[in-house]
């Protein structure tokens, strides 16, 4: 392709991308009306490109701009008792992390036991229920 049609054919996508899925499911479905190879160019097209995938990579993407924004705005800002501050409260917010995930990782563990020993509580009062049941019949 040349650049004036490369050129072209990329402001005709963006034309398309700001309508949004449903203008290129429109297109896709009206491709294979038209000429069944027309729409299947259209759904390859669309799965290569990510633009029908779920928004988990347009959300990854979002996060990994803002991660390189905040990495910009950790330069020296100049005032090196602000600075000292900054560094100071982002290492103790770190921290207050790791130790609120380590919390919600005890409370899952501690959830986790209580539901087993519940369990196994009940599966020993159904047991004494029926002391002449042989272990290998099934429960119903």
């Amino acid at each position: 392709m040349t650049t004036a049609a490369t050129h072209r054919m990329q402001g005709w996508v963006e034309t398309v991308d700001q309508y949004g899925k449903g203008a290129w499911i429109a297109l896709m479905v009206l491709g294979f009306i038209v000429f069944w190879p027309i729409g299947l160019a259209t759904l390859a097209f669309l799965i290569w490109s990510g633009r029908m995938g779920s928004n988990k990579q347009q959300w990854s993407a979002r996060a990994w701009g803002r991660k390189a924004r905040f990495t910009m705005d950790m330069r020296p800002s100049g005032n090196s008792a602000f600075d000292e501050y900054r560094e100071e409260t982002l290492r103790r917010l770190e921290e207050e992390q790791e130790e609120f995930e380590s919390f919600l990782e005890n409370l899952r563990k501690a959830k986790d036991k209580a539901e087993f020993d519940q369990f196994m509580d009940e599966r020993q009062r159904h047991s004494r229920a029926r002391p002449n049941a042989p272990e290998d019949e099934a429960v119903v």
